[in-house]
């Protein structure tokens, strides 16, 4: 199992995420799809783990079939079935517990989708908050070490408490 390893913003993460996007278009020919390069590596001065999370939003999950499945497969992606999350469709590129890539597929503009979009929106336009969010990362770095698993969920009050903050502020702006 890799280690947690939380480094500071590296701009060509975007960059990454910029190429990786176009083979995931590819491979999801024939479907309507938005993708989004979302958590910590895409918010410009955050530092973090070096895994470039992105999503992509479509109609219905159920589109995203064995088809697609296996043509995500023939670039790197493995489908990680996660029953416990019948929201998304979660795919790795790496190895487990230490994916270089992950792509969550979910509903376009469904609760998730908008969450994410909130979640980094906010961090970019509130600078303390991501920098509150940085220190909460190098703790939990410091603690969990060699577990990436308690290191996540050290981290989702925070999230939930940001995506309530951002929701708040969407209301107060309508």
């Amino acid at each position: 199992m890799e280690e947690v390893i939380v480094t500071p913003y590296n701009p060509d993460w975007n960059n990454e995420f910029e190429r990786e996007q176009d083979n995931i278009r590819l491979a999801l020919k024939g479907l309507n799809v938005h993708i989004e390069h979302i958590g910590s590596t895409s918010v410009m001065g955050l530092g973090s783990k070096p895994t470039i999370d992105m999503m992509a939003g479509v109609l219905s999950l159920t589109s995203v079939n064995e088809h697609y499945i296996e043509n995500l497969a023939r670039i790197g992606y493995e489908y990680v079935f996660k029953p416990e999350f019948p929201e998304r469709m979660f795919f790795r590129r790496g190895q487990w517990r230490a994916g270089t890539h992950h792509l969550h597929i979910y509903k376009y503009k469904g609760p998730q989708w908008n969450d994410q979009i909130l979640f980094r929106e906010y961090l970019k336009n509130h600078p303390d908050t991501r920098d509150q969010y940085y220190a909460l990362k190098k703790v939990l770095e410091s603690q969990y070490k060699h577990d990436r698993v308690a290191y996540t969920n050290g981290k989702a009050d925070f999230i939930r408490e940001v995506i309530q903050k951002a929701r708040l502020d969407r209301q107060l702006e309508s």
